[in-house]
């Protein structure tokens, strides 16, 4: 267990840099609320969790040892990015009792989770770099998977709060305009930056 500080560490600065998963969060609760919001936070979560699991289990190697997979994973994770952010930048004001359109679901949220390529960087880095418990495998990967889980949570709960507070912005129509085009850059960004 020597590693765990260091492994927290990476975790926590991984986990909560702006990336897909992180603004978009972010986005959704500021336009729907956190109540409204829920299921997309818990659908990332367990997507990760599966991320996770695929990551340590050694199958995204093998998948982008295919020849020719790397650039269809992605090119269509490019494509429901765009999409993402699309969505994102053309979201219209929050009018008072109004319905602002539907929450993005849990299953939006496990599938962005799947796709993100910033998950599978970051998982990658972490069980590759880290040994929390020498010589028993199993137990290493599980207390990982343990950790992470909670850190994800954690961090993932703070940006939805932290989307929440910026819900005043979203009620008139130049600062709402404003922040989901910079919700949007920044979304694309993230993925950019994980890609290369």
């Amino acid at each position: 267990m020597e590693g765990l500080s260091g492994f927290l560490l990476a975790a926590v600065a991984l986990a909560g840099s702006p990336g897909p998963a992180t603004l978009s969060l972010a986005a959704a609760s500021a336009a729907f609320g956190a109540h409204q919001t829920r299921g997309y936070l818990v659908g990332i979560v367990l997507g990760m969790v599966a991320v996770m699991a695929i990551t340590a289990g050694g199958l995204v190697g093998l998948l982008l040892a295919l020849p020719g997979m790397t650039s269809v994973v992605t090119v269509a994770a490019a494509i429901y990015f765009l999409w993402l952010a699309y969505r994102i930048a053309s979201a219209p004001p929050l009018v008072e009792g109004s319905s602002p359109g539907r929450p993005p679901t849990f299953l939006g949220g496990l599938g962005l989770s799947l796709i993100n390529p910033k998950g599978y960087a970051a998982m990658a880095a972490l069980f590759s770099s880290f040994v929390l418990v020498r010589e028993r495998l199993a137990v290493d990967v599980g207390l990982k998977i343990a950790v992470l889980t909670i850190v994800i949570t954690a961090v993932n709960v703070l940006w939805l709060l932290s989307g929440t507070a910026l819900t005043r912005f979203f009620r008139e129509p130049r600062s709402n305009r404003i922040v989901n085009i910079l919700f949007a850059l920044l979304l694309l960004a993230s993925v950019a930056v994980a890609m290369l």
